[in-house]
């Protein structure tokens, strides 16, 4: 190869590199956005008027009873299709990652046959899981026992949780009664 060809293929990079960088700094002056002094969004909120719950500033909500009074278990089922994945519904089920859920309603904390529970979870055994408890769990796992062994992030509308536990109550022999709105 002569330095002629070399020349035009040296020509042919070299030009072809200030394009690149040179359209890059031009699209940095034309589009030259600011950095901030703090990372991030402000989210704002609007207050709501109803007032403030005891304990943690929450936004007063219907009763558990009265959400529970018009939940739907259908809804609920079909919530209950992603808790499949690490539970089962049926009556002497096997246990998968998590417990066998049938008749869960009422019945003692961390005491399903054959279920390595969490030392957590284990520490909450002299309860049962009431409605209240579900709901609780449910809304925020780790929340309520900080070790759980279920990594699911948990349901923060009222409604849906409602529904989801309408269907738990259902999954029994004899359903136990809805606490009073």
């Amino acid at each position: 190869m002569d330095s002629f060809v070399f020349n035009k293929f040296a020509g042919a990079f070299l030009g072809t590199a200030l394009v690149v960088f040179g359209l890059g700094e031009l699209k940095n002056i034309i589009y030259h956005a600011e950095t901030p002094e703090k990372p991030g969004f402000i989210i704002e909120v609007a207050e709501a008027a109803t007032g403030e719950a005891a304990g943690g500033g929450e936004t007063a909500k219907e009763s558990l009873g009265t959400l529970l009074a018009k939940a739907d278990p259908a809804k609920g089922q079909a919530q209950a299709k992603a808790c499949l994945a690490c539970h089962v519904f049926e009556k002497g089920g096997a246990n998968k990652t998590g417990p066998d859920l049938w008749d869960v309603v009422d019945r003692p904390i961390a005491s399903h046959e054959g279920f390595a529970y969490s030392d957590d979870m284990k520490s909450h055994s002299g309860d049962k899981w009431t409605f209240e408890n579900l709901n609780t769990f449910i809304t925020n796992p780790k929340g309520f026992v900080p070790k759980t062994k279920m990594t699911f992030g948990g349901i923060k509308r009222d409604q849906a949780r409602a529904d989801l536990l309408a269907y738990l109550r259902t999954l029994s022999d004899s359903p136990k009664p809805l606490p009073a709105p």
